[in-house]
């Protein structure tokens, strides 16, 4: 999912120096949700992940990735977070 993702907004938000780091799902209870990693060679702030999110948002509509997620979650990587590396 991650390939299938990241090649249908790579192009789109690397106009905001943002680039896709980790796609996975997580569960909490019944609620599926879709998280997508973003990362940047400099520091994220809330207005890039906003227009990053407006960005992708669409895309994802228009190809039907979350058909069977209840909730998208576009967030930042943390910095110091390794586990993925």
């Amino acid at each position: 999912m991650k390939e299938e993702i990241e090649k249908l907004i790579a192009d789109k938000i690397k106009d905001l120096n943002l680039y896709v780091s980790d796609v996975y799902t997580s569960m909490d209870g019944k609620i599926k949700t879709l998280n997508i990693e973003l990362d940047s060679d400099e520091v994220i702030d809330v207005e890039r992940i906003t227009k990053a999110t407006e960005i992708i948002n669409p895309i994802l509509d228009a190809n039907n990735i979350c058909k069977d997620v209840d909730v998208l979650d576009i967030h930042s990587k943390s910095k110091g977070d390794n586990n993925n590396e």
